[in-house]
């Protein structure tokens, strides 16, 4: 199957996000649709995986101080379109060949990290400290 992979914001499927990223990931159900929409379009990035027919079947999302630091979030492949090298091309392209390809990145994750790997991410460490958010 043909797969594009694009970083145009106004190709992103915001319904789409929406129903995956409030029953899908363990990393991110408690977010309300309202505050998705709100995360993607104030994204400093956005990066969209898309079939033949333009639907979309995978996204990631960063934000940044758009000079030396970004944070890698959001990143997914529906189910049924995985095991052809989405992911790596999602992040390739949201890292690599962006205008952050020279920042450091960061992200927090309990899985994939053989993926993250690949990009230059490290073991996880508890050197971070983070607050909770208290969002509705």
């Amino acid at each position: 199957m043909h797969y594009e992979v694009d970083d145009d914001p106004v190709r992103i499927d915001l319904d789409a996000v929406c129903a995956f990223l409030t029953t899908e990931p363990y990393w991110g159900r408690w977010r309300t649709e309202t505050v998705i929409r709100d995360q993607v379009r104030a994204a400093w990035r956005v990066v969209g995986a898309y079939t033949a027919d333009g639907g979309q079947v995978g996204f990631a999302r960063a934000f940044s101080d758009s000079v030396s630091a970004a944070y890698l979030a959001d990143v997914y492949v529906l189910d049924a379109h995985r095991g052809h090298g989405l992911g790596v091309r999602i992040i390739q392209r949201m890292i690599d060949e962006g205008p952050g390809a020279k920042f450091r990145w960061m992200l927090h994750t309990a899985d994939a990290h053989r993926l993250y790997r690949r990009f230059g991410f490290t073991e996880p460490s508890h050197t971070f400290l983070e607050r909770a958010a208290d969002l509705p």
